[in-house]
């Protein structure tokens, strides 16, 4: 029998794309257009927190299945504004995220990003996981929304 060894905890690296921007566009119109839409929910909502904008990127019933917001739009924009006490900034020029990815098909659109996260073996050090938001898109707003959160 050979030696058992330790399983390998070794990884490569999760890294953002050069041209985050680029990733948000498409040649097909639809898919550019709902790709549009995640854009500005990551750069509008998620990083300028200019939540009072979320009427013109997320639809009033908004689907939420992260675990830890509500429904409809207002469930989501009390979460960031009264739980989380996002405060708005100004809107970037361009995305600070760290996106790996962008797919879009048909309706869905999913960003893939860079999610840094301590080692619980060893708190000194940290490794990178993916982190994803996927938005369904209807009538150039998000409609349904899935992450992937666990329950705090």
């Amino acid at each position: 029998m050979g030696t058992l060894t330790a399983p390998s905890l070794a990884q490569e690296p999760v890294t953002a794309a050069a041209d985050k921007d680029a990733l948000f566009t498409s040649t097909d119109p639809k898919l550019h257009a709902n790709k549009q839409v995640a854009y500005g929910i990551v750069r509008d909502l998620l990083e300028a927190n200019q939540w009072d904008k979320a009427d013109q990127y997320l639809t009033e019933r908004y689907i939420q299945h992260n675990p830890n917001a509500a429904s409809g739009r207002e469930g989501v924009v009390r979460y960031f504004i009264d739980v989380l006490k996002r405060k708005p900034s100004p809107i970037p020029g361009k995305i600070k995220t760290p996106v790996v990815f962008v797919t879009a098909e048909s309706d869905l659109v999913t960003v893939g990003t860079v999610r840094e996260m301590k080692d619980p073996r060893d708190p000194s050090k940290s490794y990178t996981s993916t982190w994803y938001d996927t938005w369904r898109i209807v009538n150039g707003k998000a409609d349904e929304h899935w992450d992937s959160a666990v329950r705090n």
